[in-house]
């Protein structure tokens, strides 16, 4: 059985990067599947991993889990870059606070989803209520619900404070795109926004309606799309390529 599911953008098309998606609390490789096809096809090469468990895997030797299966995606040429890490949940945490660490690969930025906040004001309690609190798209709710490996109840498990603090106190000198939806009750609000300007280059996008499962919820397209911008802006310094002027309010 493979240690990664792999994505790879249309045959013939140049590789535009190397994106390893570290899922969170519960969640399988199958979490991402449909965020990872939809990279994909815009000539991405995309590595999901199996989640963290922080409470028997230390942040070191994750990084050395990130930095294996990153190794393992090289072509002749090399991994191809930007390297960027996509960490959702715990996932999030984990990979935030790794940035403040010397060991394992460094990425050329980072895209943090529902980074959870350090006291989350709700439980998962039933699998129904946990389903509300991840997401209202029914496509996902489906997966979550058939795919027998997803851990339920796992919301309930905390995030190791040591963490947490390594996450929001990340001095990052590389990008990072913050996502976060409106609707997400374990999310620290104030907290993100705070981290958001504290660091050198980040960009937080906030999602309305979305829930705890930014990059899977009813607005899955579209979040989509704003991590392939960010991801585009990388080779721009930043900057986005297109500017846009509306009159539609």
């Amino acid at each position: 059985m493979t240690q990664y599911s792999d994505y790879f953008g249309p045959e013939g098309l140049l590789v535009r990067g190397t994106v390893l998606v570290v899922p969170g609390r519960g969640e399988t490789r199958a979490t991402y599947a449909r965020f990872g096809r939809r990279l994909a096809a815009d000539a991405y090469r995309v590595r999901v991993i199996d989640a963290p468990d922080l409470d028997t895997e230390d942040l070191p030797a994750l990084a050395a889990r990130i930095t294996t299966a990153a190794e393992d995606t090289t072509a002749e040429d090399g991994v191809a870059g930007p390297l960027v890490l996509v960490g959702a949940d715990s996932g999030a945490a984990a990979v935030a606070a790794l940035l403040g660490q010397e060991a394992g690969t460094r990425p050329d930025a980072v895209v943090l989803a529902g980074l959870p906040g350090r006291a989350p004001t709700v439980t998962a309690g039933t699998w129904d209520e946990e389903l509300d609190v991840r997401t209202s798209c029914p496509a996902h709710r489906g997966l979550l619900t058939q795919d027998t490996e997803v851990r339920r109840g796992s919301l309930d498990d905390a995030v190791p404070e040591a963490v947490l603090t390594a996450a929001y106190d990340s001095a990052a000198a590389v990008p990072v795109l913050l996502l976060v939806g409106d609707s997400d009750p374990l999310a620290d609000h104030e907290a993100l926004a705070h981290t958001a300007k504290s660091l050198a280059r980040a960009r937080l996008s906030v999602v309305h309606g979305a829930h705890h499962d930014v990059l899977n919820d009813l607005q899955h397209r579209s979040v989509a799309a704003e991590v392939v911008t960010f991801l585009e802006t990388l080779r721009n310094e930043l900057r986005p390529l297109i500017t846009v002027r509306s009159s539609a309010w």
